[in-house]
């Protein structure tokens, strides 16, 4: 235990040795690093979201963006999906590529023409007269599908147009390191202050 006491000590001692503004320099250079990392994976995160709805939009490769996007928001820390102004959760919405899977999904319940089938005689069964809302008609055309061998659409599961990737605490690269660097010269600064307080006493 003095042993260990005594290594304190002696590092103390050398503090007082280095100047206290180069603490100070170093706590403000990595100060502006730290926050220039973190807003440049911010940035980054941005850009490749903005290439996932680009994919989606024009029918890309969704899933090779999407992957780019989870890697690097899974090893960056400040990549919050979230930011930017985009509120809605999950934050990943791929409102193009739900569409695309809902007509499939419809096309394929409509077994070549069944669903038209099925909406023209219920026109003639229920009426818009009969039945204002349309509920009627639904139900109709439904039973009229099931009766004749077809199926509905199936419910599209949102795991297929739904993301949201969480980024960690804190990350192994440039913004975390500086964070670290920050931490500790502020810790510097301050011993190396109080130490010359205390000489001065």
């Amino acid at each position: 235990m003095k042993k260990q006491l005594k290594q304190i000590l002696k590092k103390i001692t050398l503090i007082q040795h280095i100047p206290y503004g180069v603490f100070v320099a170093l706590f403000l250079i990595s100060s502006v690093v730290s926050i220039t990392a973190l807003r440049h994976n911010n940035e980054h995160m941005i850009v490749l979201r903005n290439t996932v709805y680009s994919a989606d939009q024009t029918n890309g490769d969704v899933n090779k963006a999407l992957n780019n996007l989870r890697n690097y928001v899974y090893a960056h820390m400040n990549t919050n999906l979230s930011s930017g102004g985009n509120t809605i959760k999950p934050p990943i919405q791929l409102k193009y590529a739900y569409e695309r899977l809902e007509s499939a999904a419809q096309a394929a319940a409509n077994n070549s023409g069944l669903y038209t089938t099925a909406e023209n005689y219920c026109q003639q069964q229920i009426p818009a007269s009969v039945s204002i809302s349309g509920r009627g008609r639904i139900t109709c055309v439904q039973d009229y599908i099931s009766s004749h061998g077809g199926s509905q659409a199936k419910t599209i599961p949102a795991a297929l147009y739904e993301f949201d990737f969480l980024s960690p605490t804190w990350s192994p690269d440039l913004a975390g390191w500086s964070l670290v660097a920050t931490g500790l010269f502020a810790v510097l600064s301050i011993l190396g202050f109080i130490t010359r307080q205390a000489k001065r006493q």
